[in-house]
């Protein structure tokens, strides 16, 4: 009997810690998808001031443009408009890979080049809590690709990250920076697509929308055409409230309202890295 009770007591234990971690898991990825990865920022239908609320994550954005016509697809638990019947590994597979379970390659403008670097336990995370979603059934338009897809992975975020990298301040910022894919609007496209070699952080990339034309900014450390006079404080708010130098308010597709989702210690993380981008005018 008492054997049994101790067997008992284990297998509990052991089912609780499980528990305890998958939703530990979950709240990492929640944390992950509605604040850095600005997931919705896409895949959320959109009005003039940003998501519709009680659509959320249902289908987003349209683009038109020269390599694709493309919507954001809904990606809620929807077995039929959405992923709700997507193994966890082909999930995986999208984000390392930007590969659909049936083997087509999904538009450029998905950031997958991003997603190399994201460690294991945060693309588990992302997995996990894209599995708490509501289905939504919500059919959006079929992709048309006017040439092949490729994605290249973002410079020095070639591989997953580990907990012990992402102990230094400045590679945690880098982390942060390279997963909410900053560096995918901040920087020009060029003939062969975006010139992070030349132009990294330069801006001037634009973005139509319900909001009107956004267009990116300037965020390298040049005094006179990036933030390099601003004030960690100035640059803080405009990243979680959208608020410029000068007092405007940035649009979107900025993703302010998620980034003030953010921990001190990221923003922190954040910033520091920003300060460490070369002057470009």
């Amino acid at each position: 009997m008492i054997r049994f009770m101790t067997a008992l007591c284990v297998a509990l234990a052991a089912m609780l810690g499980a528990a305890n971690a998958q939703s530990d898991l979950v709240k990492r990825g929640d944390y992950l998808v509605n604040g850095i990865l600005t997931c919705g920022n896409c895949h959320s239908p959109k009005g003039p001031t940003g998501d519709i609320p009680g659509k959320e994550f249902s289908g987003g954005l349209s683009w038109d443009e020269p390599p694709f016509k493309v919507t954001a697809p809904n990606i809620t638990q929807d077995k039929e408009t959405g992923i709700g019947e997507w193994t966890d590994a082909q999930i995986k597979t999208l984000l390392r890979t930007g590969v659909r379970p049936n083997g087509v390659t999904i538009a450029m403008v998905m950031p997958v080049g991003f997603y190399d670097i994201m460690s294991e336990r945060d693309l588990d995370a992302v997995v996990a809590y894209l599995r708490m979603l509501k289905p939504i059934k919500n059919t959006v338009p079929a992709p048309i690709y006017k040439m092949p897809q490729v994605f290249f992975p973002f410079p020095g975020g070639e591989k997953p990250y580990t907990e012990a990298i992402m102990s230094d301040k400045l590679k945690h910022g880098f982390y942060l920076a390279t997963i909410a894919h900053c560096m995918e609007c901040h920087t020009p496209m060029g003939p062969q697509g975006r010139e992070f070699a030349t132009r990294l952080g330069t801006g001037g990339f634009e973005f139509p929308g319900p909001w009107g034309v956004s267009v990116s900014r300037n965020i390298t450390s040049s005094k006179t055409k990036g933030i390099g006079g601003w004030t960690d404080a100035e640059i803080k708010r405009a990243i979680t409230q959208g608020i410029s130098k000068d007092g405007s308010h940035l649009k979107p597709p900025m993703g302010f309202g998620y980034y003030a989702t953010l921990t001190p210690e990221d923003l922190d993380a954040v910033v520091a890295w920003l300060r460490t981008l070369p002057a470009k005018e």
